[in-house]
């Protein structure tokens, strides 16, 4: 009887794309870029120490989630202090909040310490809704991130770091942090 057959079971997610074939993706897409291997690095302090003068716009992430349940991905100049309460309202986002290690991995397939907008290449959903620092894809020739691992550091021009957004269909969000910066009032503006 039909009964009696079991459903089958749901297919498994597909596995999050590794940093080599993130790399690949990239050169397929005739994308030039230029990968540093380093020791693994967990804070933006770790990053300048260990740089030394790689030239370009050097990054911070941070991965949101609001009180209704969106994904945010945030992506700025690494001297960028965030207060939450006023980015959120800039944002017209309700209140955010850190995004969990396990959605981490369930939507841009890194762990913390690697948090990098070419995660977005595992957002298959388009869940997490893209935020990048209107300065950093302005003023810079080359935009510095974790190729989805933090041993490594890979450069990309603004052009191809658009054009790795609109293969993996991100649309960004450009925000003015210095506006928001200039808003607060004097003193430490809070915030990561």
């Amino acid at each position: 009887m039909a009964d009696d057959i079991a459903p089958a079971p749901a297919p498994a997610p597909a596995p999050p794309t590794s940093p080599e074939a993130l790399l690949a993706l990239l050169a397929r897409l005739g994308i030039a870029t230029t990968t540093h291997r380093h020791p693994p690095l967990f804070t933006v302090e770790q990053s300048k120490a260990l740089r030394g003068s790689l030239p370009g716009a050097h990054t911070k992430n941070l991965f949101l989630k609001d009180r209704e349940g969106q994904f945010w991905l945030a992506t700025m100049l690494e001297h960028r202090r965030v207060p939450m309460g006023p980015f959120a309202r800039a944002l017209g986002a309700p209140r955010f909040s850190f995004g969990s290690a396990e959605d981490l991995f369930a939507h841009l397939g890194v762990t913390p310490g690697a948090v990098t907008p070419f995660g977005l290449v595992n957002d298959r959903a388009h869940r997490v809704r893209f935020i990048a620092d209107q300065r950093m894809m302005a003023g810079f020739e080359l935009l510095n991130f974790h190729p989805l691992t933090n041993e490594a550091t890979t450069a990309i021009t603004p052009a191809g770091f658009a054009r790795f957004l609109a293969e993996t269909g991100h649309a960004p969000r450009l925000f003015d942090f210095e506006a928001l910066e200039a808003s607060l009032p004097p003193g430490p503006a809070g915030g990561p």
